[in-house]
């Protein structure tokens, strides 16, 4: 574990005492876990990108695509 020292308004580190306070945990320990909530929502977005990415096509086509025209014929 890593101690860091963070600079906040007045306002907000009040209200994240009480926020701490209302679930029984410490400021530290909260925005810890709220820290690590967005890293690995960061994680697993980053994840889902580089799939989304990297998905080609749902399978060759063995004849030319079809022109606009023909597809309003449809």
């Amino acid at each position: 574990m890593k101690n860091v020292t963070i600079t906040m308004d007045d306002a907000v580190a009040e209200w994240v005492r009480v926020e701490a306070a209302k679930r029984g945990s410490s400021v530290s320990r909260l925005l810890g876990e709220w820290l690590a909530d967005k890293m690995r929502q960061e994680d697993a977005y980053a994840q889902a990108m580089r799939e989304a990415l990297g998905f080609e096509s749902w399978g060759a086509s063995t004849r030319p695509y079809l022109a606009r025209p023909e597809l309003l014929e449809r």
